[in-house]
């Protein structure tokens, strides 16, 4: 029984460890067309930045298919703004797509946290 109590603590202990995903906030995710098929993204992002060992490093914008369509590299960890705004353009979107995603990237844990679906309107 005491395994077993020191192996759920051990576990709890680790918890916020496993939740230290970079999240994109779903209300926060903005595509804007400009011109000749390019968009422009504004993505909210948070994560428990600890520092340069470990913080949300880009986000990405994803076609349904897989294929990232774009990258912003984020320069520097975000530890006292949380959650954070950052945008790109000249993003070429193929035109027959109505839908991409975005997630964001981790220096420690990759992808993986809350991802958003954006609806690109003409």
């Amino acid at each position: 029984m005491r395994r077993l109590i020191a192996a759920v603590a051990a576990l709890m202990a680790a918890w916020p460890a496993l939740a230290d995903d970079a999240d994109v906030l779903s209300l926060s995710a903005e595509a804007t067309a400009e011109s000749a098929g390019t968009w422009r993204f504004a993505v909210t992002v948070s994560h428990p930045d600890g520092g340069w060992d470990h913080y949300a490093d880009a986000w990405e914008v994803v076609a349904p298919d897989g294929r990232v369509l774009g990258t912003r590299v984020l320069a520097h960890p975000h530890v006292n703004e949380q959650p954070f705004t950052r945008s790109l353009g000249g993003i070429a979107v193929p035109a027959d797509l109505r839908e991409v995603v975005i997630r964001a990237h981790c220096s420690v844990d990759g992808d993986g946290g809350r991802s958003v679906l954006v609806t690109l309107a003409p």
